[in-house]
């Protein structure tokens, strides 16, 4: 919270600022993407949670979207893109969030702390916001992909849409076998 130590910004065309200030890390609005990506070279890439908390500061669109591995590629969990409410995974079967069942709406206040959390399996996909869980997202058969913008966040980076937001508290830590067992439970 005080360096951008382990992150870098987000190779974006024309991107906003990044600083930390106020122990997160501030994407100023970008034309139209700001971002940062991590430096980490031993990221794990199935069977692990990444959290982090994200707050829209400005703007009409996504204010922290996370791009994190899926085994051998990648996915992007959208908060508040296309003009500002949809939040779900793109892509799956090349569909973005917008297009495909996870899907959904949710109105983010400005200002305003929201809790995320991402568990990723070789079979399912599980998120929540604010513990409030979204439908899980089986994933073994699939294509799972990022957009084409959101390359330059690999392997793990968040990014702002013409959106100036905040992320803070980023962690990653491998699931025990129970959770793992509980992820993938459909049910």
């Amino acid at each position: 919270g005080k360096t951008l130590d382990g992150w870098k910004p987000t190779d974006f065309y024309k991107p906003g600022e990044v600083k930390v200030e106020d122990g997160s890390i501030l994407m100023a609005a970008g034309t139209p993407m700001t971002g940062i990506t991590s430096t980490r070279k031993d990221l794990l890439t199935t069977n692990y949670e990444l959290t982090y908390e994200a707050k829209k500061l400005a703007g009409s669109d996504f204010f922290a979207a996370a791009t994190f591995p899926v085994g051998k590629s990648h996915l992007t969990l959208v908060n508040g893109g296309w003009g500002g409410f949809i939040t779900g995974l793109s892509s799956l079967n090349g569909a973005d969030a917008s297009d495909n069942e996870t899907g959904h709406s949710v109105k983010y206040k400005l200002d305003t702390w929201y809790r995320f959390q991402v568990r990723v399996t070789d079979d399912v996909i599980r998120y929540s916001i604010d513990g409030k869980e979204a439908r899980p997202v089986e994933i073994e058969g699939r294509s799972v992909g990022t957009r084409i913008e959101s390359g330059p966040s690999k392997p793990l980076g968040f990014s702002s849409y013409e959106t100036t937001g905040a992320v803070r508290g980023i962690q990653i830590r491998k699931l025990t076998e129970d959770e793992v067992a509980a992820v993938k439970k459909l049910e």
